[in-house]
């Protein structure tokens, strides 16, 4: 099993919409090294820590699993989604999606500047310096330690 870290705006999809939804499918990624991610690397059982980003108090605020391992996005095909891509045909897909399952909110959001003190995260991705990847790896250290503050 692997871990993972999602951000996510709120105000488009925020853990409370996934708390509603139950199950979803992670879609609109347009960068090339989470595609291959998305598409290699995340599997069926893997956890995941949802992350607000990009608003007030960006913060880790729950746990999600994936339920569906990467396969096309259908949506860059849609010219009327938010995220369109003439370039990928459901012949020659260009970006991969995987499917995720609500798994908690926490009762306590964890912070980037909380998570900035903490020793035990200090080689976190999501700590580093021109960290812009909407998602990304996180070892198992990071997931109990975020998952532990969260509870």
């Amino acid at each position: 099993m692997n871990y993972w870290l999602f951000k996510s705006e709120p105000g488009c999809y925020g853990i409370d919409h996934l708390k509603k939804d139950k199950t979803e499918h992670w879609d609109g990624v347009r960068n090339y090294q989470a595609r291959n991610m998305l598409r290699d690397d995340i599997k069926k059982g893997d956890m995941v820590i949802f992350y607000h980003s990009s608003c007030k108090v960006p913060a880790a605020v729950g746990v999600a699993k994936v339920v569906k391992e990467g396969y096309p996005d259908f949506t860059a095909w849609d010219p009327k989604s938010e995220h369109p891509d003439p370039k990928s045909t459901p012949d020659k897909p260009l970006w991969y999606m995987v499917d995720i399952a609500f798994v908690k909110k926490f009762e306590s959001e964890v912070s980037l500047q909380e998570m900035r003190t903490i020793r035990e995260l200090g080689d976190m991705q999501l700590l580093k310096r021109g960290n812009r990847l909407s998602l990304f790896p996180i070892s198992k250290r990071h997931f109990n330690v975020i998952t532990e503050l969260g509870s």
